[in-house]
């Protein structure tokens, strides 16, 4: 099947097009499944807002509007409900408390901040030192390891900030890929910075280093989207670009996640 569990809506404030937009361009580019996971709330303790993410006040309305959605399309699509979600062990219980409530469908690993943004940067920007690199790692597996996520988003996130992959960047992600493949969670092969790299001539995920570590270690890899334009959806040269690639990689691969509900 052609599957999709990495869509973002504008509530996340870096997104263009309408839910139902998303929706309509999946249908148009062939997809079967459209999961939807936009940057999860977070019910701060502090008087922090993020810049990235919906506020939680608005999760309610995410919920309903993509509900409708699903009904509406679901003989011509199936429509999941999930989120992107950090692992913020300070906000997790809340979290769980928001997965039980509204019966979300899956949550993906998106590993941007050590424990929490309201003090610590964001890796894709940050990487560039090996503390940080140590960091990312820590924070990958321990999130991994709270049985929490169906899968880890842009594992390869380091690599829009560190210079280049070298030996750490090997060590650290053996211990990413080994945990992953211990706990059959699947990697998200992540494609939706690859416009950006060619246009700006840059190499940084997929990268070829990591993914031949992924693939050595036994992962399992699924094809991410990570749609931030509902037309994404409708450029099919980036998916089947991945699925060639990951076939030469000879790495195991899947279509599909496994529900929460």
């Amino acid at each position: 099947m052609k599957t999709n569990y990495h869509t973002h809506t504008t509530r996340c404030m870096h997104a263009v097009g309408s839910d139902e937009e998303y929706v309509l361009s999946a249908i148009k580019g062939g997809f079967q499944i459209l999961g939807f996971s936009d940057h999860t709330p977070w019910k701060y303790h502090t008087s922090y807002v993020a810049d990235m993410r919906m506020l939680p006040e608005e999760l309610p309305e995410y919920i309903e509007s993509l509900q409708y959605l699903r009904e509406k399309y679901r003989e011509q699509i199936d429509i999941k409900i999930g989120l992107e979600c950090e692992y913020f062990p300070e906000y997790i219980p809340w979290l769980k408390e928001q997965i039980k409530k509204y019966q979300l469908n899956y949550i993906l690993f998106g590993n941007h901040h050590f424990h929490t943004d309201e003090k610590f940067p964001y890796f894709g920007h940050h990487t560039n030192n090996r503390d940080m690199l140590d960091l990312y790692e820590e924070s990958a597996v321990e999130g991994m390891e709270s049985g929490l996520y169906n899968c880890l988003a842009h594992p390869d996130l380091f690599m829009r900030s560190y210079p280049k992959f070298d030996h750490h960047c090997a060590t650290i992600s053996r211990h990413i890929c080994r945990t992953a493949a211990r706990l059959n969670i699947p990697l998200e092969y992540n494609i939706g910075y690859v416009a950006y790299n060619e246009e700006h001539g840059l190499n940084t995920y997929p990268c070829p280093n990591f993914w031949h570590i992924a693939a050595n270690e036994g992962c399992t890899a699924i094809i991410g989207m990570d749609a931030h334009n509902n037309n994404d959806l409708e450029v099919p040269i980036y998916y089947e670009r991945a699925l060639q690639e990951l076939k030469e990689l000879k790495i195991k691969t899947t279509d599909t996640l496994k529900m929460i509900y």
